[in-house]
């Protein structure tokens, strides 16, 4: 007769993590095995998964990602919540009157870390791809007249862009959370613009496709000034009339310098990309035709430039991520019971030679984040090197 096998503690407690996470596993199958069902007809998503470390990055992003959506419903606990007897409880510990167990154990506020580090996500998952997102739209709004017209726009916005990266990142965060800067409105000021670039890019690019179909126009002006409103009102008013987001004044502050920060960075590949591909022949044929420059831009250059835009989006979620992080970690970023995964790592490592359970699962949160980002990048720059 064979031995019995008892579980060990560490694998009684990964059993428990895995049952807590049976929504997140059963949406990841049903998204990834259609998605490989169907990757012939998704595009660039589907050839994703004809490469191992593309099926690897979106595994890691998906996981996370659906950790956020299922959040309220797969932590246990208030993330927030203090229950004293549970202060720098071990990894296992139950809870008494719940009887619900700390699975990762407890911080030295008494708070669940489990709880937190999947509530962590929802930040992570707001602010690094929206702020990359809005960064990637005013790089490409500056960028494209910049490359394509060259000479005095070019020598302008460059040096408007080089202006920005000469300015020390470290003070601008340092600035936006001083209550002097907060009073006077200007993180509120700044982000009403850059929320414009957004809107901006969009107009043009309808207006220089669908001129003349007014009506399909208006239509698609609407619903992005319409999306665009509600993003602004959310981050700027903390009001957000669909209660899908919850933002407070730091995330408003982080928001703006990650964007601010940002924004040169992405000016600078897309003026690179657009010279280059002015002189292409489509682009001569374009001119030839005469077409609207911004119509040549947008639509023309634009679309041959995506690959290493995508690309470098990517990486930059994972380098926005990062920074939040050492922001939290420093002190710089969300308040001080935030479950964000800096503040987290921040609060457990104040006890890390005695208890190190509190800063370990959301240091290996925003380890395999950043890693899913890198791995997905790899996978597109193989299929971009392919086309």
């Amino acid at each position: 007769m064979g031995q019995l096998h008892f579980l060990t503690w560490p694998e009684i407690i990964l059993h428990l993590v895995a049952y807590r996470l049976w929504p997140v596993w059963l949406s990841l199958a049903i998204v990834m095995g259609l998605s490989y069902r169907y990757k012939k007809r998704l595009g660039l998503y589907g050839q994703l998964y004809d490469t191992g470390i593309g099926i690897v990055g979106i595994f890691i992003l998906g996981f996370w990602f659906f950790c956020a959506v299922y959040s309220r419903y797969i932590s246990p606990f208030d993330p927030l919540g203090q229950i004293a007897v549970m202060r720098n409880a071990l990894p296992g510990a139950i809870e008494p009157q719940s009887h619900h167990a700390y699975l990762f154990g407890g911080d030295r506020l008494a708070r669940d870390v489990f709880s937190r580090m999947i509530d962590g996500s929802r930040i992570v998952l707001l602010i690094a791809p929206l702020a990359t997102l809005v960064a990637l739209t005013v790089g490409i709004t500056l960028g494209l007249p910049a490359g394509y017209f060259g000479r005095k726009t070019d020598s302008a916005l460059s040096f408007l862009a080089n202006l920005v990266l000469a300015f020390p990142v470290i003070l601008l965060f340092y600035l936006l959370v001083s209550p002097e800067i907060v009073e006077t409105g200007l993180p509120r000021i700044t982000a009403g613009i850059f929320f414009a670039f957004p809107v901006i890019l969009g107009v043009l690019a309808f207006w220089t496709r669908y001129s003349r179909r007014p009506a399909l126009l208006a239509i698609q002006i609407v619903i992005m000034i319409a999306i665009t409103y509600w993003l602004y009102t959310s981050f700027v008013f903390f009001h957000d009339p669909l209660h899908l987001i919850q933002v407070t004044p730091s995330t408003l502050n982080i928001f703006v310098a990650v964007v601010f920060a940002s924004s040169p960075g992405v000016f600078r590949i897309v003026r690179g990309l657009v010279m280059d591909i002015k002189t292409r022949d489509y682009v001569a044929a374009a001119q030839t035709r005469g077409e609207n420059p911004w119509y040549i831009m947008i639509w023309e250059v634009l679309p041959n430039a995506r690959g290493p835009l995508i690309v470098d989006t990517c990486l930059r979620i994972g380098y926005t991520t990062i920074l939040l992080g050492t922001l939290g970690f420093f002190g710089l970023g969300m308040p001080p019971e935030s479950p964000d995964w800096g503040t987290s790592i921040k609060d457990g490592s104040e006890l890390l030679r005695i208890y190190i359970h509190p800063a370990l699962p959301p240091a290996i949160a925003l380890m395999s984040f950043v890693l899913g980002l890198n791995l997905l990048a790899d996978a597109l720059r193989e299929q971009s090197l392919k086309d």
